[in-house]
């Protein structure tokens, strides 16, 4: 995920010094960040801009030939998409947008992450030692956009890339007000909600992984130690279930802390959950 900051300075002193992640490339007025055990080179691009927001999200495809496949149904839906070159630690990405206007982008070749001595883990399974800084979160989880028409985007991505609705909010007017799409054995990697201003492109936030509840709980301590505004929690949501922490970020972005894999859809004909 690509998060654009007018605070480039605060917001990197935040997410290296505060979420406890690394950072593991620089790149014109882009850093690169990931957590302990994200195994590509990074999982978050921190790029220097007049607004927050979000700049980009890509998801890596299965197999090249899966990415062709996806290009391929994403022009025959009528939908535009453009090779992006000279990326920074993976391959020729193929941008494309959604409904909404949200820019998002395949790609396969990627660069995994490979621990410099001082950062290489005891354990062998481990893509980095653990760095025993701030919050410590472990991977990235997901993110979260706001759409104008909730609908439109999920059918768009079920349609042209395969993603399955785990969950959704649908209004007594019949309008979606949310969705959770996965693409793994998580009940979600990304969910739309809906933009109650009606503006289209926005973005609602970002979630890091921690372990546990306690480290939750732990993470509200870090933030409030650090002068970070609190938005809500430590709580759980109903909709899908995890034990979370809103807080907002220097540069304005909101960003989530939750525990990892809370739920798994294991059974390969799960049909959504809709709540009312």
């Amino acid at each position: 995920v690509e998060l654009l900051t007018p605070k480039p300075e605060e917001s990197l002193r935040f997410f290296r010094d505060v979420m406890g992640m690394t950072v593991s490339g620089q790149k014109g007025d882009s850093v690169f960040l990931r957590g302990w055990d994200d195994y590509e080179r990074y999982s978050l691009q921190l790029t220097a801009a007049k607004t927050s927001g979000l700049g980009h999200a890509a998801f890596r495809t299965r197999s090249a030939q899966a990415l062709e496949r996806r290009v391929a149904a994403l022009r025959a839906d009528g939908c535009e998409v453009t090779p992006h070159e000279d990326n920074f630690g993976h391959g020729t990405g193929w941008r494309f947008r959604d409904p909404d206007g949200h820019v998002f982008e395949l790609y396969w070749d990627t660069e995994w992450y490979e621990a410099p001595p001082e950062r290489k883990p005891s354990l062998k399974n481990q893509a980095e030692r653990y760095p025993a800084r701030g919050v410590n979160v472990r991977r990235i989880d997901h993110f979260n956009c706001l759409a104008v028409d909730v609908r439109a985007c999920r059918e768009f991505f079920e349609r042209n890339l395969g993603f399955r609705c785990t969950e959704r909010i649908k209004l007594d007017s019949g309008v979606e007000a949310g969705m959770w799409l996965t693409c793994t054995n998580k009940s979600y990697d990304f969910a739309y909600t809906r933009d109650h201003t009606g503006t289209p492109g926005r973005f609602h936030h970002v979630t890091y992984a921690c372990n546990s509840r306690e480290e939750i709980l732990l993470a509200a301590d870090v933030f409030l130690e650090n002068g970070i505004y609190i938005e809500t929690g430590p709580h759980k949501h109903a909709v899908q279930q995890p034990f979370f922490l809103y807080v907002y970020e220097p540069g304005g972005n909101r960003v989530e802390v939750a525990i990892a894999g809370a739920k798994l859809i294991l059974a390969p004909d799960w049909k959504p959950i809709t709540w009312t």
